[in-house]
């Protein structure tokens, strides 16, 4: 009886403290025109992304196929894109489609906001830019994740399963945008930091940070590591912007 009663106050108290803290993020599910929208700009660029190597996710059939025929012969008009937008909006969108997506994310919620809460109140030297809510934008298309440094907006793909590139469990992916929009104005702009070199950074800024919420968060491999020799520990991240600023005077 005593175990019970001990395990109802914590579950109380674990509810009381998720309602008190702050809500960093905002899950969307887009519209028939949002998605529509990103579908066409896929296509438009789809001559650069298999150039690349790059996965694309585009709704399936020939007519999705004759469209990126005429991108890659610079042959759309505008005329394509309300032919589309029909497409999309009779044959392909369903809002269900994205809930199991939602949902997982939604899991996370409390562990996204306990870590961008950790960001935003860790003292450095330079400016991480912050905001209060991070727009979280779900997309069954395209190549992958995005950021808007400016908007404090997320991109991000998953499928009607609920699944996410790269990672079972997405707080991965979005703590790793949130720290590209936090450093791209200060540190990866200011310095004109290469993409190698910027992954590096994001990649070790989280592992220095989130290792314990994170475990299963990987370092990618792009070949760069001269950041290892310079952020090796937390308190390294205090003064990121001048060991970016001396790296990259040495390149």
């Amino acid at each position: 009886m005593k175990c019970k009663f001990y395990v109802l106050i914590m579950t109380i108290l674990l509810i009381s403290c998720e309602a008190k803290s702050q809500n960093r993020i905002q899950i969307n599910i887009p519209t028939v025109d949002d998605e529509t929208d990103y579908i066409w700009r896929t296509i438009q660029d789809i001559d650069f992304f298999e150039q690349n190597g790059y996965q694309v996710s585009l709704p399936k059939g020939t007519y999705i196929e004759l469209l990126k025929n005429k991108a890659k012969a610079k042959s759309l008009s505008d005329y394509d894109y309300e032919t589309l937008k029909t497409f999309i909006k009779d044959s392909v969108y369903k809002k269900s489609d994205y809930k199991q997506g939602y949902h997982k994310i939604e899991k996370q919620r409390p562990l996204i906001n306990e870590m961008v809460s950790i960001i935003h109140k860790s003292e450095r030297n330079w400016d991480f830019k912050v905001f209060d809510i991070y727009q979280i934008n779900l997309t069954l298309y395209g190549p992958g994740g995005s950021y808007n440094p400016d908007e404090g907006s997320i991109l991000i793909y998953t499928t009607q399963n609920g699944q996410f590139k790269n990672y079972d469990n997405p707080a991965n992916t979005i703590i790793h945008e949130i720290t590209h929009i936090g450093i791209e104005e200060s540190i990866i702009a200011k310095y004109n930091v290469p993409h190698s070199i910027k992954e590096r950074i994001v990649d070790t800024f989280i592992l220095l940070n989130f290792k314990a919420y994170l475990p299963n968060y990987r370092v990618q491999d792009m070949g760069e590591y001269i950041t290892d020799n310079y952020l090796k520990t937390k308190a390294d991240l205090k003064n990121l912007d001048n060991i970016v600023k001396h790296i990259m005077k040495s390149e």
